[in-house]
């Protein structure tokens, strides 16, 4: 399980990753015989022992202008998760950790998918999941504010792209167990963290390593071997709360 974010070739920002090295990854895991699934398919139903899940959370522009045609020339089907406040608006996409981007040259970069765009990759075989409407912090809600990003997200992608939304990636990888819960309630069947721990807490706290703007590939190897990936899952303490 694979967590991006945007792609682009000259942006610096730690969630950016450029196109070459986006391809060099992939094209690395796809030579070891890795086979790609949408993430709900990974979690519930994985095609090989070896499967490869490709995601992006933000639903960056970028994604389907620079990743879908990496992606597709390797055989890969991909994950997006979308805040769905942004996806109608003309606005970029905003929130504590990237809005400051938005001041400089690089403003361009924070724009988002539109539905037509995203409704394209799910044509192509994509996933489309929630990453709720505003992209907050789910475990700073009250119970009606987490229900509202829950459900009205969920609702919204169902509805504007005639699919089936059962699927969220948590904000900032921020879960705990009464945020998993109330996912479940809203109707989600499975979840997507970013955690150090790589141990499954069950498909609705389902851990992801997150690839960056500053991992060359030897680090990119080593996030991904098999080695490291057993030692995070076993060793790595993890929280009842993490």
């Amino acid at each position: 399980m694979l967590c991006y974010h945007a792609v682009s070739p000259s942006w610096d920002a730690t969630l950016a990753v450029t196109p070459d090295r986006l391809e060099r990854q992939l094209t690395a895991l796809r030579r070891r015989g890795w086979r790609g699934a949408t993430f709900r398919d990974a979690v519930f139903n994985p095609p090989a022992e070896r499967t490869l899940s490709v995601t992006f959370d933000d639903a960056f522009a970028s994604v389907g202008r620079l990743a879908y045609p990496i992606l597709s020339s390797l055989g890969l089907p991909g994950t997006v998760f979308a805040p769905s406040a942004f996806m109608s608006s003309e606005q970029p996409l905003s929130w504590p950790g990237i809005e400051h981007w938005l001041r400089t040259p690089s403003a361009s970069e924070l724009e988002s998918m539109s539905w037509e765009g995203l409704g394209r990759l799910v044509q192509e075989g994509w996933e489309v999941g929630s990453h709720t409407r505003t992209h907050p912090h789910l475990t700073q809600l009250d119970e009606s504010a987490l229900r509202t990003e829950l459900e009205q997200s969920r609702e919204e992608i169902a509805g504007r792209l005639g699919i089936r939304c059962d699927t969220i990636a948590y904000p900032y990888g921020d879960v705990d167990s009464r945020v998993a819960e109330a996912a479940l309630a809203a109707g989600y069947v499975a979840g997507a963290s970013l955690s150090r721990p790589l141990t499954p807490l069950g498909p609705e706290r389902w851990p992801r390593i997150g690839v960056y703007h500053d991992d060359p590939m030897w680090r990119f190897r080593l996030k991904v071997s098999r080695a490291v990936r057993y030692l995070r899952a076993r060793y790595w303490p993890t929280s009842p709360e993490s």
